[in-house]
């Protein structure tokens, strides 16, 4: 049985600008992750530098620092088993050029700086990490949705 967690997703601001909020929100609803966490929001110098330390030493990290806070973001907390692969799996490959049509960077994304979406990748601690760096604990909720026991075999 696959583990149920939480993962951290982040419409960026040309997904925002192109008003794929909803979609976005839609296809990881209809999948079966539970929303419990959201935030529209204009992301700062110090919280963008911190979201792509491991970045630092590349060529592009100014640029991501630049792109991520010329505009607003919708970040997000999902919720469900095995929560950050459905993700990514969802989203496609980081170049859209190499995503699958139906993935939302195969459908939506048409250049490598201009992906439409972030989601936290599979490494260990990278969830909680960038759980925490958008999210305080209280904004964060706990239900269950009534569909749940649909979802999931006991």
């Amino acid at each position: 049985m696959m583990s149920k967690e939480r993962t951290f997703v982040m419409v960026k601001p040309d997904g925002v600008q192109r008003g794929l909020i909803g979609e976005i929100i839609g296809r990881f609803e209809d999948r079966g992750l539970k929303l419990v966490g959201g935030k529209f929001m204009q992301i700062d110098r110090d919280l963008a530098e911190e979201h792509y330390g491991e970045h630092e030493d590349k060529p592009f990290f100014d640029d991501l620092v630049e792109f991520i806070t010329a505009g607003p973001v919708m970040a997000m907390v999902w919720e469900g088993q095995d929560a950050t692969q459905q993700v990514r799996t969802m989203m496609g490959e980081t170049d859209p050029a190499e995503s699958a049509p139906g993935t939302i960077r195969g459908d939506f994304g048409l250049d490598l700086g201009r992906n439409v979406i972030h989601g936290s990748d599979t490494e260990p601690g990278s969830n909680g990490r960038e759980i925490e760096l958008f999210f305080d604990d209280e904004e964060l909720l706990d239900y269950e949705r009534i569909d749940e026991a649909w979802l999931y075999e006991d």
